[in-house]
């Protein structure tokens, strides 16, 4: 299952509802990179660029890079309005496995969030070694989906989605691989094997409309796979999920994991 199908009409639902990543995290990612200037980010799996929208702060020099132009479109739309003149944003339609920054740019901090179980990793990996700064950074960091949550509502959301589409759980047309390595595994086994992992909280308050746009931005339940079914899904989710409103509201206390891997002997001073 190719990552441009699996998430194929998702762009749209992924840019207004997805959570995005705390600040907490944003400042974490900030404090593992190097200093410099201009100071260089390359977003992976960049979507509608909710990563790097949250670096904004901090960084003047990104590139944004995806394998759907449509998540592209998104980016565009999401960061340009708030650039400072100090910015500059380039996208790239690309795999991230042969994205090449032009000669010369090397970047401070590459980020990686979900789109990591997607890449040919070690293939990746070794692209990176290529162009990363240094003593630049690589991240992985993702929290859990709404498929892997533990709270009771989630739960209550995924048994839906599974009466609807299947107990396996799906990737766009397709259905979802196997999980391989550990990601600090495989690592660990790269060019960027001096690896840190940090748990990063966060809490989360949901609306049903909003569980159903997010649904609606991922793999394993895209609109497109409900069919003429549509309708009839978001009414059972919407009562599936109406005894654990409090206020009309969901709660969700979840947690990124984040890895911040580098070169061996290269350590930020504190």
């Amino acid at each position: 299952m190719e990552l441009v199908n699996a998430f194929a009409g998702t762009s749209s639902y992924y840019r207004r509802f997805g959570p995005g990543i705390p600040t907490d995290l944003a400042a974490l990612l900030n404090q593992a990179a190097p200093t410099g200037s201009p100071r260089r980010l390359v977003d992976i799996g960049t979507g509608p660029g909710l990563v790097a929208h949250a670096l904004l702060p901090y960084f003047d020099d990104l590139f944004a890079v995806d394998a759907e132009l449509a998540m592209l479109a998104e980016a565009e739309a999401v960061l340009r309005p708030v650039l400072s003149s100090d910015h500059q944003l380039r996208t790239r339609h690309a795999l991230a496995e042969d994205f090449l920054p032009p000669e010369g740019w090397r970047p401070h901090l590459v980020t990686c969030g979900r789109v990591f179980h997607w890449l040919d990793q070690p293939r990746f990996l070794d692209r990176l070694s290529e162009y990363v700064a240094p003593d630049g950074v690589v991240t992985v960091f993702s929290d859990r989906s709404l498929w892997t949550g533990g709270c009771s509502w989630q739960q209550a959301a995924r048994e839906v989605v599974q009466d609807f589409l299947g107990e396996q759980r799906r990737a766009g047309d397709g259905f979802f691989s196997p999980v391989g390595p550990p990601y600090e595994e495989v690592l660990r086994a790269s060019d960027f094997c001096d690896v840190t992992s940090t748990t990063v909280p966060v809490h989360r308050q949901w609306s049903v409309d909003h569980v159903i746009g997010y649904l609606y931005s991922t793999s394993f339940a895209a609109q497109h796979l409900f069919g003429d079914r549509q309708d009839a899904f978001e009414a059972a989710l919407t009562d599936a999920l109406a005894p654990f409103a409090e206020g009309g509201q969901l709660p969700e206390d979840n947690a990124f994991t984040v890895l911040t891997a580098r070169r061996p002997s290269v350590r930020k001073e504190r």
